[in-house]
């Protein structure tokens, strides 16, 4: 492998790899999916007065949800708790968190370590665009600390569907692992 710069190609072309698993796999797994940009396949969920919530993955098997968390002007989303891991890339916009000294700005990734305290804030005039890809509880807190409400992949799943519901949306399976 020394001195390789890329993995081999060649041809535009499907090629027919060997797997002595296929049969078990295509019984048992769950094929890839595909989640357009329309509002039709996730619509913005309102989370909060200033925010919403573009869903993106629900895997109930690992308490895994994806999303796109969108502050549309300058504002924060309360003190909350990680219990697993958490990764973000800013998309639009910039945000930070109160407790740390830097500032995520588009095309920046950041990662969050289970069982810290933070405060999501954006100062941002045109407000703030993040994919996050999290994975356990989601403890959020009042101002005094005492616990408010836990988010999960559950809580996720009622939030989306719920919308679609009231709003005589089709809910999209392709979002669900």
């Amino acid at each position: 492998m020394a001195g390789m710069k890329a993995p081999p190609s060649g041809a535009y072309k499907i090629v027919d790899v060997p797997e002595p698993y296929g049969d078990t796999i295509k019984r048992l797994g769950v094929e890839g999916t595909y989640v357009g940009n329309t509002e039709a396949e996730s619509p913005w969920v309102p989370f909060g007065d200033n925010a919403a919530i573009r869903h993106l993955a629900f895997d109930v098997r690992e308490n895994i949800y994806v999303n796109i968390l969108w502050i549309k002007s300058p504002g924060v989303i309360g003190t909350h708790k990680h219990r697993g891991k958490v990764w973000a890339i800013c998309l639009e916009g910039n945000f930070r968190y109160l407790e740390y000294d830097w500032v995520c700005k588009a095309g920046e990734f950041i990662t969050e370590t289970p069982g810290t305290a933070h405060t999501l804030v954006t100062d941002n005039a045109d407000g703030m665009k993040a994919m996050f890809h999290m994975q356990g509880a989601n403890e959020f807190f009042d101002e005094e600390g005492n616990h408010v409400e836990t988010l999960d992949v559950w809580w996720f799943i009622e939030h989306y569907e719920s919308y679609c519901r009231e709003h005589g949306l089709e809910i999209n399976k392709a979002l669900y692992l």
